[in-house]
């Protein structure tokens, strides 16, 4: 099931005493969090929108002027806060996917599309994301690079061409 709403960012300062915000972007670019007319926030299992007024890019980061948001006091409440996006509000080139939606896909061969496994989650901490993969012989992890993965079909399967031991699982892979 894909998400309705995405994690794009998070409030980790205020910004002046007007009640502007800067944001870490977990978008590819932080232009395309500032493009955003709207932020969700996330409330006891719903989501409220957030109207953004302006917004600017300033570096690696965004700064935002929210609506309701008019002071630092107001500013600060929302520290720490993850901001979502609405997924129809995030265009993505044809080639492209949310790394969200590999999550619970199966893991094929590439060459012979055999189930390897299944991914149960994304790490994107470094250059590039690492799923973890749970195989018959535990979990493993899988570089997303193409030496390795080698096609994503969200409706279908990640395809793999895994070198020996890649996706064997224990402890020494994870």
């Amino acid at each position: 099931m894909k998400h309705a709403y995405l994690e794009c960012g998070k409030i980790i300062n205020t910004h002046g005493f007007r009640g502007a915000v800067k944001l870490e972007s977990f978008c590819d670019r932080p232009r395309d969090l500032a493009a955003l007319p709207v932020f969700w926030l996330e409330e006891k299992g719903s989501y409220r929108s957030v109207k953004v007024n302006k917004a600017s890019v300033l570096g690696m980061f965004v700064i935002a002027e929210l609506e309701g948001v008019t002071d630092e006091d107001a500013a600060n409440a929302l520290r720490g806060r993850i901001v979502y996006a609405a997924r129809e509000d995030l265009k993505l080139p044809d080639d492209a996917f949310f790394l969200v939606d590999v999550i619970g896909l199966p893991v094929r061969h590439f060459e012979t599309g055999e189930e390897l496994g299944k991914i149960l989650s994304v790490d994107t901490r470094g250059k590039n994301a690492l799923f973890t993969v749970k195989t018959p012989g535990g979990e493993a992890l899988l570089p997303n690079v193409p030496a390795f993965v080698k096609r994503v079909d969200i409706e279908d399967a990640v395809y793999v061409a895994p070198i020996p031991g890649l996706l064997d699982g224990g402890a020494e892979n994870v």
